[in-house]
């Protein structure tokens, strides 16, 4: 009898869970149905089970967790290393009426106190999300133990294996969280990763058993051009021409972008750059101009593209080649989202091929000249042995790198091995837009615009510009304000630390600072432990990867689409039919088959008495290209056959 009761409860139990889930997404985001994999997801995550999704660049990952999560009581906590994306994030949530906070490097202790106490003890709270760099704090570690927690995500899950691309000491940590939530399933999410990677990802995030949900990277109506090129700039242009539309050229450093960008605008093309160099207010601009369609073309570097979902990218140019395979395919993978045809087009040279070698040289500097580092940034701070953990400091490479002679490239890299070892934090920047929370209570409030009268009417027009601001910090624009009021951007600045003075509101202004964060307390650099096995490893895989770039570029034997696909781990995938690749097979086959065809025409006349050679040329050129036809006479006679 219960093997029957559940036969019929289990199947009634799905659908009503399948109609409430797709009830939270038509209230949430107003659509009637998933897109493939993210039902089968979300139904996993819901029954408990710890899932591995991996899915394309904009196949809809952050519904594979926000579903759920509000499918079920409790606080979902995401893990993400994208600044801007977790507050994009946010954003959106909080204007749905879901109660949300992002807490990353750099935020003022007031800040973090607010957003832990809400997931503390406000039943409501749903999201909250942390950069991984916030696991490692005394003040999460203990505030998460008293947290609500039902699930939590894991974005860019790849970053947990030191044998990934993008390996981020930091996220290790996740491991100890989730031991506080044994029965909160755990969503790991990612858009690239090899199979070696996937199995790592499950392995660090201590699954109970593997459970993996992966869509076909195969993307049919992108499709990829490798070109061999010495006047990169004018193929570009002639790309342009031909593909009408949105587009992204990615280049590698900052510098290359504003060149590009304006030697586009002086032949016509309507383009602007993007790099994390800008401050937040000028990207924000760019990147909406370029949403709308004021800009046609953006250049950018790498920092151009995350959690931006814009669907017609008819193009992506690369002119110079990334690092590796798994960093270009979601490049790549920004064009063409709104299923049309789109085309993604590497542009190269031996300078490039040159240049990758070199820039793997440079990723990995002895590591006597990691300690150098090390020690130099110690002095130059003033941190004394034992102390200094938690600090951080303004950071800008350029002044660094010359005091230690060493190349920025390398001086970013031995950063990079530094962090990688859990020593140092690096932070893109302090703070992006300008922000409030009100400190005062309302009888507060109002004994104060009493002893400033002058105030009132500035107070009142925050209050009703911006919902929240008791309870938590809420984005203000300085600019809007100045409108309302009537007032200069100087003035509002100035009252709004005016009342920061007088503790009615907790101000930060907008700022772009990058930060160096010590993440321990200071060791004597000789002892500093760098392990040898991890760093010769590491270098291994590196070397593969820069490998499998110069393979792919140079390699003229494969469809793109199916190299790319090998790569992670698809090998069964059917030729696209369309890159360059597959175009020059199929003009070679359709040569020989025209080579033949004119074979078997000659045969037949000299069967038929027609043997002078210049009569079967002059006969076959009327009906045949004239050089084809010289080549297979040519070939007909060096073979005996004339």
């Amino acid at each position: 009898m219960r093997g029957l009761f559940f036969c019929i409860f289990a199947p009634v139990m799905a659908h009503l869970r399948l109609a409430e889930i797709r009830d939270v997404l038509k209230q949430n985001w107003g659509y009637d149905t998933f897109r493939p994999l993210q039902e089968d997801i979300i139904l996993s995550v819901l029954d408990g089970k710890d899932t591995l999704a991996l899915l394309p660049t904009g196949g809809g990952k952050s519904i594979c967790f926000q579903v759920p999560a509000l499918a079920m009581q409790g606080l979902c906590l995401v893990i993400s290393p994208l600044i801007a994306l977790m507050k994009d994030q946010v954003a959106h949530l909080r204007e749905k009426g879901v109660k949300s906070a992002a807490i990353y490097t750099g935020m003022t202790a007031s800040e973090v106190e607010d957003a832990l106490s809400n997931a503390m003890f406000d039943p409501e709270f749903r999201f909250l999300y942390v950069s991984p760099e916030r696991l490692q704090t005394n003040t999460f570690q203990t505030a998460v133990k008293r947290m609500p927690v039902k699930m939590i995500a894991v974005d860019e899950a790849h970053c947990i294996s030191q044998w990934g691309y993008d390996f981020r000491p930091p996220y290790l940590q996740i491991a100890a969280v989730r031991k506080l939530f044994p029965e909160a399933p755990v969503l790991a999410l990612t858009a690239t990763a090899t199979p070696d990677v996937v199995k790592d990802i499950q392995f660090r995030l201590g699954f109970k058993q593997e459970n993996v949900f992966q869509k076909s990277f195969k993307r049919d109506n992108l499709i990829y051009f490798v070109v061999k090129e010495d006047d990169k700039q004018g193929r570009m242009l002639r790309i342009m021409e031909r593909y009408p539309g949105t587009g992204i050229v990615y280049v590698r450093n900052r510098r290359r972008t504003a060149e590009t960008a304006e030697f586009l605008r002086k032949h016509g093309i309507a383009a602007d750059f993007y790099h994390a160099g800008l401050d937040t207010r000028e990207r924000d601009r760019r990147q909406n101009e370029w949403m709308t369609g004021k800009t046609r073309v953006i250049v950018a570097t790498n920092a151009f593209g995350m959690g931006i979902d814009k669907p017609d990218v008819r193009f992506v140019v690369h002119i110079d080649l990334p690092d590796s395979l798994e960093a270009y395919f979601q490049e790549a993978g920004r064009g063409g989202r709104d299923g049309k045809p789109s085309v993604a087009i590497l542009l190269y040279d031996e300078y490039d091929l040159r240049q990758l070698k070199r820039n793997f040289t440079l990723s990995f500097p002895p590591i006597e000249k990691v300690r150098e580092v090390y020690h130099d940034l110690c002095q130059h701070y003033y941190i004394e042995m034992g102390t200094g953990q938690n600090r951080m400091f303004p950071f800008y490479i350029h002044e660094h790198a010359p005091r230690v002679g060493m190349d920025p490239v390398q001086y970013f890299n031995a950063l990079k091995l530094l962090e990688q070892a859990g020593w140092l934090v690096l932070s893109e920047h302090l703070r992006d837009q300008s922000q409030i929370h009100f400190k005062m209570t309302d009888e507060q409030l109002r004994q104060f615009e009493t002893q400033h009268p002058d105030m009132e009417d500035f107070v009142t027009l925050l209050l009703r510009s911006y919902g929240g601001v008791f309870t938590q910090y809420v984005h203000i624009d300085e600019r809007i304000i100045a409108r309302r009021a009537d007032l200069s951007n100087e003035e509002v600045v100035e009252k709004l630390r005016m009342l920061h003075n007088h503790q009615v509101v907790s101000y930060q202004q907008e700022s772009n600072i990058p930060l160096l964060i010590f993440a321990l307390n200071r060791q004597d650099e000789r002892y500093l432990y760098l392990n040898p096995e991890v760093y010769e490893n590491r270098k291994q895989r590196a070397r593969e990867r820069v490998e499998s770039v110069r393979q792919y570029v140079t390699s003229g034997d494969l469809c793109r689409s199916q190299s790319l696909l090998r790569y992670f781990g698809e090998m069964n995938s059917s030729p696209c039919g369309g890159c360059d690749v597959c175009l020059s097979r199929r003009k070679t086959r359709e040569q020989s088959d025209m080579r033949e065809l004119i074979r078997q025409e000659a045969r037949k006349m000299i069967q038929e008495n027609q043997k002078d050679r210049k009569h079967l040329f002059e006969r076959l050129s009327l009906k045949y290209e004239e050089k084809m036809v010289e080549e297979v006479l040519r070939w007909m006679s060096d073979n005996g056959e004339i």
